[in-house]
C-alpha cells in the first residue's frame, strides 16, 4: 500500500482548465498530463476534452486498479472505455480523426512485493528514492524536454516572441499545422493515453526496487521542469525538498522562475509561460 505524503495540482494559467491529474488506489498510483491540438472544439467538456480525458482516466483507474494484475491490460481497458464514451457523444466525423482527440502523457506505477513496476507514456516522470537515499528517475522526460526546448527556442527566435504569446504567432501555428498534417497522413496515432487502445504497445516499462520506506514522486512535466529544464536542483535535491517541506514550495519556486527570473523564455525556452504542474508524493 502507498501512503500519500502530499499532492498538488496547479493550473498553468488561472483562466484555463487544469489538464493534469494524479491519483492513488491501493498498490497503484498515477499522474496524467493531457493535451489537445489548439483550436479543437470540445465535445466532452465545456472547455477542454483534454481535461475530460484526464478526469475520466483518473476515475476509471481509481475503480479498476485495485483488481488489476497488469498495467498494460489496465490501460487498454481504460482507453477502450474512453473511446466508447467519446463516440457516444462526438459527431461521427470525429470518431476516427485522431488528430482531434485528446491525448495524454502519463506514468502508472504498481508496487508488487519488493518491486515497483512503472509504465510510461510521454514526458511524465517517476522519481524513486530508495531507503539509502539513492534516487532513480524513470521515464523519457529528459530527452523529450531537450527536443521541445530546442524547438521552442527556434520558433521564438524566428517570431521574436516569448512564452506568453508564442502560441498565437503565425510561425508557431504554421509549424503546428504541418505537424498535424504529417501525423494525419501517417495514419498512425501517437503512442499516448488516448482513444486508441492499441497505443499501449508503445508504453515504456521499467522496474525499480521498492522495499518498505521507499518514497515515490510522480510528476507532470510542469513539475519536473525544476530538474530537467530550469536545472534548479537535481533529482536527489528535489526529493529531499519534497520530504522536508512538501510540494507547494517547489511549485512556487517553478512559478517564481517562470514569472520573475525568465518571463521571456531566453534562459529556459518553452511554449507556455507556466504549464499545469502536478505531483503526488508517496511512501511505501
Amino acid at each position: 500500500m502507498f501512503t500519500v505524503l502530499d499532492r498538488i495540482s496547479w493550473p498553468g494559467h488561472p483562466d484555463k482548465p487544469n489538464e493534469d491529474i494524479c491519483g492513488v488506489s491501493g498498490d497503484w498510483a498515477w499522474v496524467i498530463d493531457t493535451s489537445i491540438f489548439p483550436g479543437t472544439a470540445p465535445v466532452m467538456h465545456k472547455k477542454s476534452d483534454a481535461a475530460w480525458l484526464a478526469g475520466f482516466a483518473d476515475e476509471r483507474l481509481s475503480n479498476l486498479a485495485p483488481h488489476a494484475e497488469d498495467g498494460v491490460a489496465l490501460l487498454r481497458h481504460v482507453m477502450e472505455e474512453a473511446r466508447t464514451a467519446y463516440r457516444a457523444v462526438a459527431p461521427a466525423e470525429r470518431h476516427e480523426d485522431f488528430v482531434a482527440w485528446p491525448l495524454g502523457a502519463m506514468t502508472l506505477v504498481r508496487r508488487k512485493g519488493s518491486r515497483l513496476d512503472a509504465w510510461t507514456f510521454g514526458d511524465t516522470t517517476a522519481y524513486v528514492r530508495q531507503p539509502d537515499g539513492t534516487v532513480l528517475v524513470l521515464g523519457d522526460a529528459p530527452g523529450l524536454r531537450d527536443a521541445e526546448a530546442a524547438m521552442a527556442a527556434e520558433l521564438m527566435r524566428q517570431s521574436g516572441s516569448r512564452p506568453t504569446a508564442i502560441l498565437d504567432e503565425p510561425v508557431f501555428l504554421a509549424w503546428l499545422g504541418e505537424r498535424r498534417e504529417r501525423q494525419r497522413k501517417s495514419g498512425v496515432p501517437a503512442a499516448l493515453l488516448s482513444l486508441n487502445p492499441a497505443a499501449v504497445g508503445g508504453l515504456r516499462y521499467e522496474t525499480a526496487p521498492c522495499e518498505s520506506g521507499t518514497v515515490i514522486l510522480l510528476a507532470s512535466d510542469g513539475f519536473s521542469a525544476l530538474v530537467d529544464l530550469y536545472r534548479a536542483m537535481d533529482a536527489e535535491a528535489l526529493m529531499e525538498a519534497a520530504l522536508a517541506s512538501g510540494l507547494e514550495p517547489l511549485v512556487k519556486l517553478a512559478r517564481e522562475i517562470e514569472a520573475e527570473r525568465d518571463p521571456d523564455g531566453t534562459l529556459y525556452p518553452r511554449f507556455k509561460a507556466s504549464d499545469d504542474t502536478t505531483a503526488i508524493l508517496l511512501r511505501v
